[in-house]
């Protein structure tokens, strides 16, 4: 059994690292907003929309990964996703013109919103019930640590000395902070090979076998058990392809997954991990000093996180999204009352530390939770459809916010204050919808939870 425990968990880790993708790719950019602004000429409204190029990619990869991952499996899947990755990271530090450059931040995007769905999914469909909290988190952590390793290759790139500051030359540094990327993506690519399809699948395409050798091979307690659960769930309805969303036995999940995409986004935590560097600057920060800054909100991320991974199977999805909700709704209206209290370029000092007590609670509440609940809210006949929703929805809204946030900073009657405001209110209506709609969904296996929550 040791063996087999032990492949759940590199499997699990090598899924993840479309986490670390994704965490990587959506970051990698805040370092390089000031060098594309000058470089193509972009206004503020130019420069939200090249940021959300890649985010609109992300939507149509969500949307479109579900079939695909339902007809011809996970693992394929994440192949085709982590080549994506890899082609996008070398196509961005090569553009040629402004148009070359969005086609392949949509590309990378298009992998970003496919890992969001794919990634999370085969981890909870490969996971014991007593471990999927945690073992599903890995992929937020490795968001998180992806997010990190940018905001650090991003500051490594402009310190080395290597790279030019010249932001038309074939070295400017900006080219080489995306094209850092390719490794990573490379490593992914090779290691699929060695992680198993999800056992849930093949029960769906009726190979039983194959699905019972995977249980015992990723460390089921009662791997033919948990296969007799997997084909019960099914009520031989095995056409996943073509199984029927939207019907109201579906609403609880379906209202889960929009209401907590669209409220993850709503923290403000996209607004800060996109401009981190143009945030610090507002507040009064040169800007080496704020690509700097951007590291220790990188590094807090991870650390809370972590938290969240430990908490999320012994606390539960519930307390840690409703503490959580509260703790960042507090730190958010504080930076929000700084900016409105003093001219800008007077909060650098507090504003660092005002983020990272936010991301002390973001970390275990909304960063773990969101990819782990929707990865299990679901049955297994629509979980792909369903997961699917979820990413669309989030990544939807980060566009939406990514576009409209450097607009909004810029007004003079909005500006960073009430848009920091705005964000906490929305943090106070999680926690309420939180505490009054959401099921706990802990410890209760993923066919249990059809059966609990009356979606059979």
């Amino acid at each position: 059994m040791k063996n087999s425990s032990s492949k759940v968990y590199t499997s699990t880790m090598i899924a993840a690292l479309g986490g670390l993708l994704f965490g990587f790719d959506t970051a990698v950019i805040s370092g390089t907003t000031d060098a594309l602004q000058k470089h193509f000429g972009l206004s503020e409204a130019m420069l939200g929309f090249t940021v959300a190029t890649a985010l609109i990619g992300t939507i149509f990869g969500s949307i479109m990964v579900s079939r695909p991952s339902d007809r011809h499996g996970r693992r394929k899947v994440l192949l085709v996703l982590a080549l994506f990755y890899l082609i996008s990271a070398i196509g961005s530090g090569v553009a040629w013109d402004l148009y070359s450059f969005w086609f392949f931040r949509f590309l990378g995007g298009l992998a970003v919103g496919g890992a969001s769905v794919v990634s999370p999914m085969y981890i909870a469909e490969i996971s014991p019930a007593d471990k999927r909290g945690r073992l599903v988190g890995w992929q937020q952590f490795n968001v998180c640590l992806g997010i990190c390793l940018a905001y650090v290759s991003n500051f490594l790139v402009v310190k080395t000395g290597w790279f030019s500051a010249d932001v038309a030359s074939f070295m400017a540094a900006w080219r080489w902070m995306f094209m850092v990327e390719a490794i990573p993506a490379a490593a992914f690519l090779f290691l699929i090979a060695f992680i198993p399809e999800s056992p849930r699948w093949l029960a769906e395409q009726k190979r039983t076998e194959e699905a019972l050798g995977v249980l015992r091979e990723v460390g089921a307690s009662d791997p033919k058990a948990v296969l007799d659960d997997i084909m019960e769930s099914m009520h031989q309805q095995f056409d996943t392809v073509h199984a029927k969303f939207w019907q109201s036995k579906y609403a609880l999940p379906i209202t889960a997954a929009i209401a907590l995409a669209v409220f993850n986004q709503l923290s403000g935590i996209n607004a800060l991990l996109y401009y981190a560097p143009k945030v610090f600057a507002l507040g009064g920060s040169d800007p080496d000093l704020a690509l700097l800054q951007s590291i220790p909100v990188g590094i807090m991320l991870v650390i809370s996180t972590t938290l969240g991974m430990l908490l999320i199977d012994r606390i539960g999805r519930k307390p840690l999204l409703i503490i959580g909700s509260f703790g960042m709704a507090v730190f958010l209206a504080l930076a929000g009352f700084q900016f409105m209290a003093k001219p800008s370029g007077e909060v650098s000092n507090s504003l660092m530390w005002l983020f990272i007590g936010y991301l002390l609670f973001f970390g275990p509440s909304t960063g773990a939770v969101i990819w782990v609940y929707i990865s299990e809210i679901f049955p297994n006949r629509v979980r792909a459809k369903g997961q699917s929703l979820g990413s669309f929805t989030h990544w939807f809204m980060a566009a939406v916010v990514s576009q409209a946030f450097p607009v909004a900073v810029a007004l003079p009657w909005i500006g960073a204050g009430a848009s920091f405001l705005f964000f906490a209110i929305c943090m106070v209506a999680q926690a309420i919808f939180v505490w009054r709609v959401l099921p706990e969904t802990k410890g209760v296996s993923l066919e249990g939870l059809q059966k609990k929550l009356g979606i059979e």
